[in-house]
């Protein structure tokens, strides 16, 4: 089904979700066959074209207002393909310094043995980061809000630079999700996720996620084909049922995180407290207007006390790597997402050891402020 509606509640609900044809079940069935009669379309499963994969796909498409996109089986799955889609050797990428530690570590130990070269700078100025632009550059990649300091990255001014140098644009959309950011809207060309997180919303499925145009999706499914990251029938299911509730999961996530930034702003037990929707933020600005759907269920604060004592007496709040999920959950970035980095490379990207990194879920704000509270 083809969605015309300009409303993401409604694109979450319909978009991409045909029914059952045979019998008039309103779900989407599970469809798992690996063979399918070659005499029409070719259908296989590494070829991202089954039922399954199809519905989930449109589904996302809608709420990203692009044009075509793929599920893969994870998140890197999704970003590496990407990348080596739109790269060849002696090519060049440029990220901002401050990305997931995955992509982080992956970025140091891969590219560089297919002959890739890249460079990592501080994306708060943008003329500092064109000038880190070369003539062979032919990737930029940007995450924002980033993981896990909660950083922004002006999209349109991005967008500029790469049209300035005919670039490719990548994202890493995971923290904002797609209700509360389209970055193809404001002149990005590839859209990724974790659909781990928000995506699936549940705590229960790995996969990722590209939005783009119908040319470069064209050309990442080409990669993506031989190196074989498509995913299963099952979980394609899973994602398209998570879809239909995304909207109601992440506007509930911005309410409480904004309410939980704020109380955590005002109390001395705490250092610091990063969140966009704070307006001492540095990127307040910027991400009132590129994320217009809210500023996110994610933030970052650092204690005073001991973070091990702290997450220990969390009652509601679970100790728990991931985020997204309709639970609340905390992570310490210097033990679970940056723990491959070395203590010099969290330092010059701001890590500290007392850095937390709360995933707020669906729970009542009040109880999770004095879960907080009586932890502290």
């Amino acid at each position: 089904m083809k969605s015309h509606s300009t409303s993401k509640l409604t694109q979450s609900v319909h978009a991409g979700s045909v029914g059952d044809p045979q019998f008039g079940g309103v779900v989407t069935p599970i469809y798992p066959s690996a063979a399918y009669d070659y005499e029409s379309e070719v259908l296989y499963p590494r070829y991202y074209n089954t039922p399954n994969q199809k519905a989930g796909v449109e589904k996302l498409v809608a709420l990203e207002n692009g044009e075509d996109g793929l599920l893969f089986s994870s998140g890197m799955a999704a970003i590496m393909t990407s990348i080596f889609a739109m790269m060849k050797a002696g090519d060049h990428i440029l990220f901002q310094q401050d990305l997931y530690g995955g992509t982080h570590h992956a970025a140091l130990h891969e590219l560089a043995r297919y002959g890739m070269e890249y460079s990592m700078v501080d994306v708060s100025d943008l003329k500092q980061f064109e000038k880190a632009i070369r003539k062979n550059t032919r990737v930029i990649y940007v995450e924002t809000p980033s993981n896990p300091l909660l950083r922004i990255t002006d999209l349109q001014g991005v967008a500029a630079l790469a049209k300035k140098y005919n670039l490719v644009t990548i994202i890493d959309n995971t923290f904002a999700s797609p209700v509360n950011q389209n970055p193809i809207d404001l002149g990005i060309h590839i859209v990724t996720h974790s659909g781990t997180k928000y995506i699936g919303g549940h705590s229960d499925i790995c996969c990722g996620a590209v939005v783009s145009s119908k040319k470069l999706t064209a050309q990442i499914r080409q990669s993506a084909m031989h190196f074989g990251g498509s995913l299963d029938a099952y979980t394609c299911y899973l994602v398209e049922r998570s879809l239909k509730t995304i909207v109601l999961r992440v506007q509930q996530q911005n309410e409480n995180a904004l309410a939980i930034a704020k109380f955590l702003e005002a109390d001395s037990r705490i250092s610091n407290v990063y969140y966009p929707g704070l307006k001492n933020h540095p990127g307040h600005a910027i991400a009132k207007r590129q994320m217009p759907g809210g500023f996110g269920g994610m933030l970052s604060f650092e204690i005073k006390s001991d973070p091990a004592r702290f997450t220990k007496k969390l009652q509601y709040i679970k100790r728990a790597i991931s985020l997204g999920g309709v639970e609340s959950t905390i992570t310490q970035p210097v033990k679970t997402s940056h723990a491959k980095l070395t203590a010099a490379e969290r330092k010059a990207v701001g890590i500290s050891d007392k850095l937390m990194r709360l995933s707020v879920g669906i729970e009542s704000a009040e109880d999770l402020i004095q879960d907080i509270s009586q932890a502290l």
